[in-house]
C-alpha cells in the first residue's frame, strides 16, 4: 500500500463539466484526481516503477453525477473499477494528454474492482468519517495486466463482474452528446502515461484519490 507523506491541500484546478447546456462553459467544479503509482517485483520487493499524476476528469463523470443526484437507485455502481491499457496515443514516452471528451479506454486489458476506499483528513491521515478526500485501491498481481501499459481510468460499470464490459461505442474523439450511456460502463476519469511495461514478475498497486 503507498504510504503518503504529502499534505493534502484544497483543490485549486477547476475542471469544466460541460453538459452540453447554454451556460455549461461558466459551469465550473473544484473535483479532481490524482493516482499513485507503484509496480514491485514479486520476488525481491524492488520498486520497478513510481510515479504520482494528476488525471483528467470526464464529460461523462458530470452526467454520472446528475444521475446519482436525480436517483440514487441508478446508477448501479459509483467509482468501482479500474481499468488498465495499452492504448494512449502519441509517443512511447510521451503520449497524447487525456481529454475529457474520453469515454471509454482505447485498448483496455484488464479491469478489477478496487481492493479498499479510504477516506483521509486535510492531513493525510486515514479517517472513518466522510471527508472530501477518498482513495481508491487496487492491485494486480503478477500475472494480472501484463503489458505496455500506458492508459488507465476509473469507471463505474454496468456488471460487478470484471469479466463484462458493456463499453461506450464512442471512440475517441467521437462524443456524441445525445447518446443515452445507461447502458454502457462510464468512464470518469482518465490518464495517459508513458510506457511502463508490467512483466509477469510483478505486483501493481494503484491508488487513485479523488478530491471533491
Amino acid at each position: 500500500m503507498p504510504q503518503f507523506q504529502d499534505t493534502i491541500k484544497q483543490a485549486q484546478d477547476k475542471v469544466a463539466f460541460n453538459m452540453h447546456m447554454p451556460y455549461a462553459e461558466n459551469y465550473q467544479t473544484p473535483y479532481t484526481g490524482s493516482i499513485i503509482f507503484d509496480m514491485v517485483d514479486e520476488v525481491t520487493g524492488e520498486t520497478l516503477w513510481h510515479f504520482e499524476q494528476k488525471n483528467v476528469v470526464t464529460l461523462d463523470a458530470g452526467l454520472h453525477a446528475a444521475r446519482l443526484f436525480k436517483d440514487n437507485a441508478e446508477p448501479n455502481f459509483g467509482a468501482y473499477m479500474l481499468a488498465i491499457g495499452t492504448g494512449a496515443t502519441g509517443a512511447l514516452l510521451s503520449p497524447d494528454a487525456p481529454d475529457n471528451k474520453q469515454r471509454r479506454l482505447n485498448a483496455e486489458i484488464e479491469r478489477k474492482a478496487f481492493a479498499s476506499t479510504t477516506f483521509r483528513n486535510s492531513l493525510g491521515v486515514a479517517v472513518a468519517y466522510p471527508t472530501n478526500v477518498v482513495d481508491f485501491t487496487t492491485q494486480f498481481a503478477a500475472s494480472e495486466a501484463v503489458g505496455p501499459l500506458n492508459e488507465m481510468g476509473l469507471i463505474s460499470p454496468i456488471s460487478s463482474n470484471p469479466a463484462i464490459q458493456n463499453l461506450n461505442p464512442n471512440t475517441f474523439p467521437t462524443y456524441d452528446n445525445t447518446l443515452d450511456i445507461t447502458g454502457y460502463d462510464v468512464l470518469l476519469n482518465y490518464l495517459t502515461f508513458g510506457i511502463v511495461s508490467k512483466p509477469a514478475t510483478a505486483v501493481l498497486t494503484i491508488t487513485w484519490r479523488l478530491t471533491f
